[in-house]
């Protein structure tokens, strides 16, 4: 299944600390949330979507994702997000199965915050991810 780094994600999404912004206007991936709504309201990615499909996902059901399939745009990558990536994936196999280009956040909004604060936990995992 294809993943997607903090920091990969950050760049495409013109955050990156690169020299100009090409490629990202039109390259730019639609971030698809599933995390519950008040989670995704206290604290999300600048620009994303939300589905609070999250526990339908934790629980095994893909219903509740598919039925709301309209909203995610079919000409876009699309990137999902929860909290540390488990759920997400989740998603991602939905999305894909119904003909997506999809992939997960790598560590979810846990990695993303810990990107986004250059912690070294952070910096411990981006290391493994690259590795693998």
């Amino acid at each position: 299944m294809n993943g997607i780094r903090p920091d990969e994600l950050d760049e495409r999404l013109g955050g990156g600390s690169g020299e100009g912004s090409e490629g990202t206007s039109g390259d730019e991936p639609f971030v698809l949330d599933v995390r519950p709504a008040d989670a995704y309201e206290a604290d999300a990615i600048d620009g994303s979507h939300n589905l609070p499909v999250y526990e339908d996902l934790r629980g095994g059901d893909e219903s509740a994702l598919r039925a709301r399939l309209d909203e995610v745009p079919r000409d876009r990558e699309i990137v999902t997000v929860c909290k540390m990536g488990i759920v997400a994936k989740q998603a991602t196999t939905v999305l894909e199965e119904e003909g997506y280009d999809a992939r997960t956040l790598a560590g979810g909004m846990s990695g993303w915050n810990g990107y986004r604060a250059g912690s070294i936990g952070y910096k411990l995992r981006s290391l493994w991810w690259r590795l693998r």
